[in-house]
């Protein structure tokens, strides 16, 4: 299912197509693709190159590492993302390495490595939803998150599904237009509340 932005101004076509289904098919991803996902996330911008994003994954065919990531979501999104082949969790190393000083673009970094593993998913007609609806204390013990390092979000990846298979609220969700705040809403002009000039 194809669910495209409705756009104001020109974006790239990978920019329109990326959304967060909750509609999974539950084929597995094959490894050359899982390998894009993490070369892409690889090469996001990092402050003083320091790359503080670190990746826990399994796919379903790895099932007690596959259920130790599922057994960390909340059940609102455990009733969706049950199809999904691939989990995994971002953690943000929150201080520096050389100086173990805080590092407090940890977690802006680890969400810029975040976005582009997503466009690469959509890039390869892979649909991915972030999810904040997790443990992240019980994903600390169960995943042996060691201290220094910050569970930041769960992500489910696979190829789209049907959404038909949702319950009906979800699947209500799923079809229902995609809405933005306007840019004037969040975009100030040189100082705060002052409006853009579009």
């Amino acid at each position: 299912m194809e669910k495209p932005a409705p756009i104001q101004f020109p974006i790239h076509e990978l920019l329109t197509r990326r959304w967060s289904p909750r509609a999974f098919d539950e084929r597995l991803i094959e490894p050359e693709k899982m390998y894009s996902l993490f070369e892409a996330a690889r090469w996001a911008p990092s402050s003083n190159n320091e790359q503080p994003w670190r990746f826990l994954f399994a796919t379903k065919d790895q099932e007690s590492e596959w259920n130790r990531l599922f057994g960390c979501l909340l059940e609102g999104n455990r009733i969706w993302a049950y199809r999904a082949p691939v989990l995994i969790l971002s953690v943000a190393s929150l201080n520096f390495e050389d100086s173990a000083k805080p590092n407090r673009h940890a977690l802006h970094d680890t969400g810029m490595a975040m976005e582009n593993l997503v466009l690469q998913a959509t890039a390869l007609e892979l649909v991915a939803h972030q999810m904040a609806g997790f443990d992240a204390e019980k994903a600390r013990a169960d995943l042996k998150i060691p201290s220094g390092y910050e569970p930041v979000a769960m992500i489910a990846i696979g190829y789209p599904g049907d959404p038909n298979i949702l319950p009906d609220r979800l699947r209500q969700r799923e079809q229902a237009l995609r809405e933005r705040n306007g840019i004037s809403t969040f975009v100030f002009a040189g100082e705060w509340g002052k409006p853009l000039p579009l």
